[in-house]
Formats: structure tokens, C-alpha cells, sequence
């Protein structure tokens, strides 16, 4: 951030969205090449689950960075918001919650549930990233943990894009072991027209504002670091590091 940035003119609220909405466009992880494979049918059953397993730790992570924002909102309704994410992801002990509709689609291709939820199998840059974001929304301000969240703007487009590119072009996926994926295209809106609300509101000097923007670009980088991390290790050189989830015959 450049300090003429920081002490210049506030953005409208329409300008802070504007440029949000560009960062997204720029840098959100639907525009990396692995996707683009994934969504294309370019890959290998073994690459795709080599997706799916590192996928998990992020699903797995996310009501872990959302209860550690919760315990710092300080009114009722935010925190009201914020608990509804919880049971979005972790479930409410009847309905299955987002956490538990990943393992389905693991379990649809074929990796062994405990496998995945041990961890074992991780790519380091995959528990880094994922990490970095948790620790991100621990330790910065709420204002930019609530920003951060906003890649949720962009997910309905690739979420819709992944299931019709998956279920053409893969015959080891069905729309049941799919199913995440169906919820989020529903809660992912709600989520995002919350957060963005709350920033437009929020942000109110420059500064703030330019905290906001790079918060969202954090949240981008990290998305995109860990698919090329996956396309490092699957897909070109295809070079694991010891340790790391091999498909057969890899």
C-alpha cells in the first residue's frame, strides 16, 4: 500500500466495491491453469483426488478461522452472522454440514476417509497457505478479517462452472458425490452480501479502505498458491515431496 494511498480522499462505497470486484477479476483462483484443467476434464482421477484431499484441509480449516472471529464481534448480530457460517460448515449435529459433504465427495473417489482427515498425505504448501489464512483472521483487525472473506463474491460463478465441467467430463463424479457444492450456491451469496455491507460500511477512511483491498488480495494469493502447489506436485513436473498423497502409478 502506497502512503499516497493511505492518506488520500475516501473511496465512495460504490468505488471500494468497484475495486474489489476487479481484484477478483485479476486474481481469483478460478483464472489458474490447474482449474482450468480440472473444470475441462484434463486431469486424471488421481489428480483430481490429489485436488479433493488438499481441498479438505481449507474446508476443514474455515469454521476454525470463523469461531476465532466470532469470539472478537462485538455486537450480537455479528455474532449471530458469523455462528450461522459455523453451522453452515460444521453442521448442527443432524444436518450435515459443509466439513462432512467434502468427505463425501473423498469418499466418492474412492480415498480413504482416514487418510484424509489424518492430514497425512498433505502438500506443505497446502497446510501453509491454509494456516496463513487462519492465523489472518486471528490476528488482523476485524474489519480485514470480514474482507478477507470476500472471495465468496466471485464462488458461485466457479461452482457452477466445476459441476457441469466435472459431471461431462469425469465418470468417477456423480451429482451425489457433488453434493458440497449445491449449498454453497445459496450460502455464498448470503455470505458475501453480509461482509461486503459490512466493509462498505466499515471502511470508512482511506486507510481502512486500503486495508480492506489488500486483505482480499491476501485471500486471492493464498487460493492461488495452493493450485500451484497442486500443479507443481501433479501435473507439471509432477514432483511430490516425500510424504505427499502419490495417485496409483504415480
Amino acid at each position: 500500500m502506497r502512503q499516497d494511498d493511505e492518506e488520500g480522499a475516501p473511496l465512495s462505497p460504490e468505488e471500494l466495491e468497484r475495486r474489489l470486484r476487479a481484484i477478483g477479476a485479476e486474481r481469483y483462483h478460478s483464472l489458474h491453469p490447474f482449474h482450468r484443467l480440472l473444470h475441462g476434464g484434463k486431469l486424471t482421477k488421481g489428480q483430481v483426488q490429489a485436488w479433493a484431499l488438499n481441498r479438505y484441509y481449507y474446508q476443514a480449516s474455515i469454521p476454525r478461522k470463523d469461531a476465532s472471529l466470532l469470539a472478537r464481534l462485538p455486537t450480537p448480530e455479528l455474532r449471530r452472522e458469523w455462528r450461522r457460517r459455523l453451522v453452515d460448515h460444521d453442521g448442527d449435529g443432524v444436518t450435515p454440514g459443509g466439513v462432512e459433504r467434502w468427505l463425501k465427495l473423498t469418499d466418492g473417489l474412492g480415498l480413504d476417509r482416514g487418510y484424509v482427515t489424518s492430514l497425512a498425505g498433505l502438500l506443505p504448501a497446502t497446510r501453509f497457505a491454509v494456516d496463513a489464512y487462519v492465523a489472518f483472521v486471528q490476528e488482523r483487525s476485524v474489519l480485514e478479517a470480514v474482507a478477507s472473506s470476500l472471495t465468496e463474491l466471485f464462488s458461485p460463478a466457479i461452482i457452477s462452472e466445476r459441476v457441469e465441467g466435472m459431471l461431462r467430463s469425469y465418470d468417477f463424479v456423480s451429482p451425489d458425490t457433488l453434493a458440497y457444492f449445491t449449498p454453497r450456491l445459496t450460502q455464498a451469496p448470503q455470505d458475501s452480501a453480509f461482509a461486503l455491507a459490512y466493509v462498505k460500511r466499515e471502511a470508512r477512511t482511506r486507510a481502512e479502505q486500503e486495508l480492506v483491498l489488500g486483505a482480499l488480495r491476501f485471500k486471492c494469493d493464498l487460493l492461488w498458491a495452493q493450485l500451484d502447489a497442486l500443479h507443481f506436485a501433479y501435473v507439471e513436473p509432477r514432483l511430490p515431496p516425500p510424504g505427499a498423497f502419490r495417485p496409483e502409478g504415480m
